[in-house]
């Protein structure tokens, strides 16, 4: 599939007046992956951390992107807002942080597949204050949230508190991806009233078969989607690697969307691309408002799925956190 990927970024005339589009607002972590580079102890820093990566996918698909995330004012957080701003992100809503840029090391085993180790400690992705937090464009038709902002301190409870002021005003979509990392939230049973807690506040929810099976050892898609519908989701997404992704709806049946066949180079990013595939592809068919995703065909709904397993499938191609453009969609 990489042969029909895009090279460089559409233009502003081909995606038209920003003041048109709907506004998709991002908010959580931007920081630095420390990928292995050609040869031993060599690394090479690239952008990225799960909200940033979504920004930036949704810039990439042509959608006005916002970004919220604690950007250092150091050479490492310079990055991040030149790489975000050249993708044609918005950052007038990005606070610049005292705190140094959080950094992850990443590992890959023999099939590709990504592993992390963060060094976070008084970093500058989780000091976030309400006065940052009422920065929300008024304007935002979506508002993402999740990763490592979602649930760790202190900065979690001010994002949780600023995300249900949202969902309180009717007409902003609020989705959630708790991205689990098990290293940094210690047991299941911790785990699962922090992630929970914003599975209430939000109408779509997404994971991977990796989280759930984490948080709830033992329990199925099916069960889990169940509770998280009743805690107050309109949808929830379970991404399942190569196997596709299934769709649970209220009072529905589960739907299983297939996988595509790929040349895996690395999964870096997969998942983000898929988040940014979904809500990229819910607004351009205009579902995005809460009442209609609640009302909307599962036949549309599972078109918008298939849309985002494709999106993945063209990042897991690509070396590193590096989703398409709207042209690869052709």
């Amino acid at each position: 599939m990489t042969e029909y990927l895009q090279a460089e970024p559409p233009s502003a005339d081909r995606l038209g007046p920003a003041s048109g589009r709907p506004r998709l607002t991002v908010i959580g972590e931007a920081l630095i992956d420390l990928v292995p580079g050609s040869g031993p102890g060599d690394y090479q820093a690239r952008p990225g951390g799960s909200p940033f990566n979504v920004a930036i996918g949704l810039a990439r698909l042509g959608h006005r992107a916002t970004l919220m995330a604690r950007l250092a004012d150091n050479a490492f957080g310079r990055q991040l807002r030149e790489h975000a701003a050249a993708e044609g992100v918005d950052l007038s809503s990005a606070p610049q942080a005292t705190e140094p840029t959080t950094l992850a090391v990443v590992s890959l085993d023999a099939e590709g597949h990504a592993g992390y180790d963060f060094y976070l400690d008084g970093t500058a992705d989780w000091q976030w204050t309400d006065a940052e937090l009422a920065r929300i464009p008024p304007d935002t038709a979506v508002l993402h949230v999740g990763s490592l902002a979602s649930w760790t301190q202190p900065g979690d409870r001010h994002i949780r508190a600023a995300v249900a002021r949202s969902r309180q005003h009717g007409s902003t979509l609020i989705s959630y991806d708790p991205n689990i990392r098990p290293l940094l939230l210690g047991s299941s049973e911790q785990a699962r009233p922090l992630v929970e807690d914003f599975v209430s506040v939000a109408h779509l929810v997404k994971a991977s078969r990796e989280d759930i099976e984490w948080l709830y050892p033992g329990t199925g898609i099916a069960e889990v989607g169940d509770r998280w519908l009743k805690l107050g989701a309109l949808a929830v997404v379970i991404t399942d690697g190569p196997d596709g992704a299934h769709l649970l709806r209220p009072d529905a049946a589960p739907v299983h969307r297939p996988g595509r066949k790929i040349r895996l180079v690395d999964t870096i990013g997969a998942g983000d691309a898929f988040t940014s595939g979904l809500l990229g592809g819910l607004v351009r068919r205009g579902l995005h408002p809460p009442e209609r995703l609640s009302q909307c065909s599962a036949e549309l709904l599972a078109e918008t799925v298939d849309e985002a397993v494709l999106i993945s499938a063209l990042t897991c191609e690509r070396v590193g956190a590096d989703p398409p453009f709207a042209a690869a969609l052709a």
